[in-house]
């Protein structure tokens, strides 16, 4: 190895410019032989000086490995404080700014090349391989080969393997076309720009510079040309030995590994991460929803990589073991237990019990003739047997990722609980994601299998979703063919029916309690939903804490007005029923259409979200008699979701007299941590944000204190008037998040308890109080406020029906703009685009914003219908308030919330 200073080869190099983010003095060229014994000039970025200069002796080796068509430069952003590792970001041969060899380079070709490179510069472990596209399958055939140096891997956007009979993506396949590959990949600079055009925002002009300044010119891009044809798709491509090599080896090393993936990538798909993950099964995974090919500059990879490689190899002043790392301890194994019981054990005993078995268990408003169709124990028990033992035979095992589709009755309940009962994961994503959301979540969760209804089932055709489908009715043949559809629920029930009959017991024990047992996804309310992942022990606790909460048993049913709450009902041993309603819209669930589920129940308890409470309210009017005498039947009333103000469940009282008005709080994460009454409330009185009550049983609520710009500090605290995010710790809280490894990891960062995200205070008597979004606090130049302050003072003002909280500018400065509905302007449905308050009711509001807060208010604007969550219908869009806002007051064209 001779490192390039003088001399006639270096005059040859073209001269690399000034890099955005990229300290020059890490930039160096050397040169090694290749494969060929020929002597190579290699670029690449090395942080050692940048180390040195801050006096920080390196963890270990990060050897980064771009594809094509980038080069060292996407790597940029692994060179940071809070990663003390050496940062080795190589150019490969014919790309960026190393040598144009001329040279066709197979993709073993590359891997011994890359091997002979770090050989030259005495690279010794501990090693962690960084790989993006083409530079993930190298960098892999390195780790490979390099066992003896490895202790990690991460991977962003790749493939190791392609089937034969499997069609390459699209975009490949237009790339490697006859005549057009090369018009595009060299002749132009197409393929190169077609690349960058797929990060959304659009790359910086500046950035998207950088990216093309090594490939100016046609004999410069000769590489990114030689890539796409090395692509091994058939099986007598000359690389595809190399790559079967390599998929198998794969499944061979077993150090701590990072996938780190944007899902919006038109090349490596999705179906690239589960091919993966099939062969790193305890690879730790984070996909970034929105992000594309180019991940690293889509989403913040090096900040992931910062936390993961502290929690896999420690802090610096900590010997560095790889082989200490271990996996998540559960916030739940550090609460109190609750008591044990399998998933779906109160069917089975309710079945057989006498008193009960022919009672309803499930009531379906729309029995097909107009009237209720109720399901009794006994058939549901019978039910979800015959569907277990079907889905058995036809293949289903335990540990596969079930996505179920179903409108919510008894359909949904059996094949939920046939899935629980052998053992596959449950994935629940409510059609109220909307279809984008709900396309996520399922392509999210790489469902093994999906059962859905054919509305469902059409989606999963036109969009891609993954899975073998099951229908829940037999479809015609057409039909079958159409949806690709093996089966039916009907079918599978008559053929385990059949072998019930016949002497065969249902063959499947009892899922063991840490097994996996559902996927639950989050409203979406603060970014894309999220998967929870609960265990059979966790998912038992939650249906038991909320069981306590709601006081449900056979004797008091359900009424679920909020389509996820219906799967609750049966595993709690109380018959349920779900309004006559649309489930994408719970805000507008109607008095009637909850007066008839009411009465099909007889004295049920009532669960709705909270926008529903409005509706229920301005739609009273049209009840007749026996709706109202239904509604005044009802023994208890609960809505949870958001907090719920105390004048709204006071305007319950005339419609449900006798009614406990109870709002627990709690999350897809956790449901029910704390839970109030109206009377509750009012002793409580006003103070700063919602009081949601105390601590349900066997859970523990704590407040992470937060600084004057709104970060939480490590001070964990149960002092009251400590405002600061919401930390909490319950038998029932999730196991962790799916495939968001940052995510997870963000929110168990206080050992033994769940961030919740929420922010509040804790009062005297131990109630908490719940102040909005930790995200979204309010850090002024007069200090840290929450928006429900906010909030609660502009909606104090009589003509103001709620009120957002937005700011504008940097912590510490940030500028406070309030956009309102009036009971006037409202009208329900999408959020429209805001304007000026009259001067009146801007003055109003700042006055009252001041004398409750003492804060200043710099912009009032009025709309017919605030931005919320899909799902709930009722949690504002505070970052979409503040990016209206901050578009508006720069000046900037902004369109409709």
């Amino acid at each position: 190895m001779t490192e390039r200073q003088t001399g006639r080869r270096r005059a040859q190099a073209p001269e690399i410019p000034a890099l955005p983010g990229v300290d020059a003095r890490l930039s160096r060229t050397l040169e090694v032989r290749d494969h060929t014994g020929t002597p190579r000039r290699w670029h690449l970025l090395d942080s050692v000086p940048w180390l040195a200069e801050r006096g920080i002796a390196p963890r270990g080796t990060l050897l980064a490995v771009h594809g094509n068509p980038t080069y060292s430069f996407l790597f940029r952003s692994l060179i940071r404080e809070d990663i003390p590792w050496r940062v080795i970001a190589v150019d490969q041969l014919d790309m960026g700014w190393s040598e144009r060899t001329g040279v066709t380079r197979r993709y073993q070709d590359r891997i011994t090349d890359l091997s002979l490179l770090t050989d030259a510069l005495s690279l010794r472990g501990p090693v962690v391989t960084v790989g993006h596209d083409w530079g993930g399958l190298i960098s892999s055939g390195w780790a490979l080969d390099n066992r003896h140096d490895l202790a990690g891997m991460i991977l962003t956007n790749t493939g190791v393997h392609q089937e034969i009979e499997e069609a390459l993506p699209k975009a490949l396949q237009l790339a490697s076309a006859p005549g057009f590959r090369t018009a595009s990949t060299s002749l132009t600079d197409a393929f190169l720009r077609t690349t960058l055009a797929l990060s959304s925002p659009p790359l910086p002009k500046e950035v998207q510079d950088a990216y093309l300044a090594p490939y100016r010119g046609r004999s410069r891009r000769l590489g990114i040309d030689q890539f796409v044809a090395d692509i091994p798709a058939a099986a007598d491509h000359p690389s595809r030995a190399t790559l079967e090599r390599v998929a198998q080896g794969l499944t061979e090393l077993h150090v701590p590994t990072l996938m780190a993936w944007g899902p919006r990538d038109i090349t490596f798909s999705d179906r690239f991460l589960r091919d993966l993950l099939t062969r790193v099964p305890h690879a730790d995974v984070h996909r970034f929803e929105g992000a594309s090919h180019l991940v690293w500059e889509d989403a913040d990879v090096a900040g992931l990589v910062a936390d993961w490689l502290r929690a896999r190899f420690g802090d610096a002043e900590e010997p560095l073991d790889p082989a200490a790392s271990t996996a998540w301890t559960p916030v739940s194994a550090a609460a109190e237990p609750a008591p044990g019981r399998h998933v779906g054990e109160p069917i089975a005993r309710l079945a057989a019990d006498p008193r009960h078995a022919h009672s309803p268990a499930v009531v379906e408003m729309d029995g097909g003739d107009g009237e209720p169709r109720e399901i009794s124990w006994s058939l549901l028990n019978r039910r979800v047997d015959d569907i277990a033992a079907g889905l058995l035979g036809h293949g289903v095992r335990p540990g596969d990722r079930v996505s179920v589709l179903i409108t919510p009755g008894a359909d949904l309940t059996a094949v939920l609980y046939a899935c629980l009962r052998i053992g596959a994961v449950a994935v629940i994503a409510d059609a109220g994601l909307g279809v984008a959301g709900l396309s996520r979540a399922v392509i999210g969760s790489h469902p093994d299998w999906i059962i859905a209804i054919p509305k469902a089932l059409a989606a999963a055709r036109a969009l891609g979703w993954p899975g073998r489908r099951i229908s829940v009715e037999q479809l015609p043949t057409l039909d079958r063919t159409a949806f690709g559809v093996e089966t039916s629920i009907a079918q599978l029930a008559r053929s385990g029916s059949l072998m019930r009959d016949l002497g065969a017991p249902l063959e499947a024990s009892w899922p063991d309690p840490e097994d996996d047992a559902a996927i639950l996804f989050t409203s979406g309310s603060t970014g894309p939903a999220k998967g929870a992942v609960y265990t059979h022990r966790q998912m038992s606790a939650m249906f038991t804490a909320v069981g306590d909460t709601l006081q449900l048993d056979p004797e008091r049913g359900l009424v679920a007005g909020f389509a996820p709450f219906a799967l609750l009902g049966p595993a709690l041993g109380a018959p349920t029923v779900v309004p006559d309603m649309d489930i994408t819209r719970p805000g507008e669930l109607t008095a009637s259409a909850l007066a008839d589920a009411i009465a099909a129940l007889g004295e049920p308890a009532v669960f709705t979200a909270p926008a529903a409470l409005r509706n229920i309210l301005d739609t009273a009017k049209d009840l007749d008699e026996h709706g109202r005498a239904a509604l005044a039947s009802a023994a208890s009333f609960f809505s949870a979701g958001a907090p719920i103000p105390a004048h709204l469940l006071r305007g319950l009282r005339d419609l449900m007299p006798h009614a406990r008005a109870l709002t627990p709080y709690g999350m897809t994460e956790c449901l029910a941590v704390a839970a109030i009454d109206l009377e509750g409330i009012e002793a409580a009185g006003e103070g700063s944000g919602v009081c949601v009550g105390t601590p349900v049983p066997r859970v523990q609520v704590a407040i992470a204190a937060m600084d004057a710009e709104g970060r939480t500090t490590g001070e964990i605290t149960t002092a009251p008037g400590v405002t600061g995010e919401v930390l909490i710790r319950a038998p029932h809280v999730r196991d962790r998040y799916l495939m968001l490894w940052g995510t997870t990891h963000a929110s168990m960062r206080f050992a033994g308890w769940h961030a919740s995200g929420d922010v509040g205070h804790l009062d005297e008597a131990g109630r908490l109080w719940i102040e909005g979004r930790a995200a979204h606090v309010l850090a002024t130049a007069a200090g840290l406020l929450t928006p429900v302050q906010v909030e609660e003072a502009a909606e104090s003002v009589p003509t103001v029906r709620r009120a957002g909280a937005a700011v504008v500018g940097p912590r510490g400065t940030q500028q406070i703009v309030v956009i309102l509905e009036t009971e006037d302007g409202y009208r329900p449905g999408k959020a429209g685009k805001p304007r000026a308050a009259e001067t009146s009711l801007q003055e109003a509001v700042r006055r009252a914003v001041r004398d409750r807060t003492g804060a200043e208010v710099v912009a009032v604007f009025t709309t017919r219908a605030l931005p919320t969550d899909i799902r709930h219908n009722s949690k504002i869009d505070r970052a979409a308030l503040s990016r209206w806002a901050g578009q508006t007051l720069r000046g900037e064209r902004a369109d409709s919330l």
